[in-house]
């Protein structure tokens, strides 16, 4: 990942924890075999954290299916393109570090009703219903969930150990967070998704 790419997370070490950490905003994703700290923060996006617990390698993405009218991009499908892209490319680096697919699991969170003015006004809904579905069709067992609702949540990974914590954000606090959201809607509806991702 070079220092220009859109995917790199902000490196730092997290005094409460006492430990390194990667925070990641809409659109990326970050994966270690280090004992460190994964941390975002997710309205109506969603994360998924996989792991492989016998390899102690794991990581975080942080993905929104793009809020599109029909015919904007190649196909209707083009949404669900997005977050597969999401999903495999995360999967994808797990692997690549050590993690073997037949032992990855997940932990999945966000989708939280926080934006208004979508064209698809349950768009937290879909990107809960997407993680779920894509992690079932792929085999891959969701061993905590923390979707839906009407709040934002602040959420730290730590893929060492598979623990996760979750932290429920008032909503006084969520500019910040809507309009991160708000810019990575509207960078998704320029883009289109890049070529295909090979599963190992």
């Amino acid at each position: 990942m070079s220092g220009h790419d859109v995917h790199q997370p902000t490196l730092y070490f997290d005094p409460h924890f006492s430990m390194a950490a990667a925070k990641i905003l809409p659109g990326q994703y970050y994966v270690t075999a280090r004992d460190m700290v994964i941390v975002t923060v997710l309205g109506s996006c969603v994360a998924a954290c996989i792991r492989d617990p016998v390899q102690k390698v794991g990581g975080m993405n942080h993905f929104m299916l793009p809020d599109l009218h029909l015919g904007d991009l190649d196909t209707v499908s083009a949404p669900a393109r997005y977050g597969s892209y999401a999903m495999e490319l995360l999967i994808n680096h797990v692997i690549k570090a050590g993690g073997q697919r037949d032992r990855l699991q997940a932990k999945v969170f966000g989708g939280g009703q926080v934006l208004a003015g979508f064209t698809v006004s349950n768009i937290g809904e879909q990107n809960a219903e997407f993680v779920e579905s894509y992690l079932r069709k792929e085999g891959i067992e969701i061993i905590a969930r923390d979707l839906l609702d009407i709040y934002p949540r602040k959420v730290y990974f730590f893929p060492s150990s598979g623990r996760v914590m979750v932290k429920r954000l008032k909503s006084a606090h969520n500019d910040t967070i809507i309009q991160r959201e708000r810019e990575y809607v509207s960078r998704l509806s320029k883009d289109k998704v890049s070529g295909d991702v090979d599963l190992f």
